[in-house]
């Protein structure tokens, strides 16, 4: 999943990143509304947490924004203001969801998490292809019934992989669903991330490269 954190307090910002990335998502952070107009215009974002009282645009326009743009983008928003009318406005403008500060991480990163699936096709919470299991809310992965114990870079782009349903995926969809912008479009990672994958599932090798195009999931029987 990949998730924009709009904040003005820098601090506040890079804590709720890091608590969202310890699940695996790809997190950019933006500090102002102008900026976060600029992120959401050429990224595509499963998720935005949103402050509704930010610098240079307000956090109500920055939402207007996406829900006009019509796209699957859910939209969580974070305010200091308690009042009822203001929680009201908030939904009224289109956010998914509304959280008062202060909030416990915890349950932020777990709102996060229900406003992707809702962003995504239908799925069951638990994957399974090729006797691979990949459980997305215990972050738990088995390859037939043996705990493989993964990275986060390795889960995400596992995950990724396993919704493609046998689909081939490219390394620059791998880079712009499993990592954050802050990577380097030429870089070698995914191919590296791929090999220690392969080799942490074990064979019969499950992650198939297609010459050209990018990777497969799926067992060799079926290909």
């Amino acid at each position: 999943m990949r998730v924009l954190v709009v904040e003005d307090e820098e601090m506040l910002a890079e804590a709720i990143a890091e608590g969202l990335r310890q699940q695996a998502m790809a997190v950019d952070v933006c500090f102002d509304g102008a900026d976060a107009q600029e992120r959401v215009s050429v990224n595509r974002y499963e998720v935005v947490v949103l402050d509704r009282d930010l610098p240079s645009v307000h956090g109500d326009e920055v939402c207007r924004g996406i829900v006009k743009s019509g796209g699957d983008t859910r939209v969580i928003m974070l305010t200091a203001a308690r009042d009822v009318v203001d929680r009201v406005h908030g939904l009224g403008i289109g956010a998914d969801d509304y959280l008062t500060k202060p909030f416990a991480l915890a349950e932020l990163v777990a709102r996060v998490q229900a406003l992707g699936r809702r962003a995504r096709p239908a799925l069951p919470p638990v994957l399974r292809r090729d006797g691979v299991e990949l459980d997305v809310s215990r972050h738990q992965v088995l390859r037939d019934d043996r705990f493989i114990v993964l990275s986060r870079k390795e889960f995400a782009v596992l995950e990724v992989l396993m919704r493609a349903d046998g689909a081939v995926v490219s390394a620059e969809e791998l880079l712009e669903q499993a990592w954050d912008e802050h990577i380097d479009p030429f870089t070698n990672a995914v191919r590296v991330t791929m090999m220690t994958l392969r080799r942490k599932l074990g064979p019969p090798a499950v992650i198939h490269t297609v010459p050209g195009v990018g990777y497969q999931m799926g067992d060799a029987a079926s290909r």
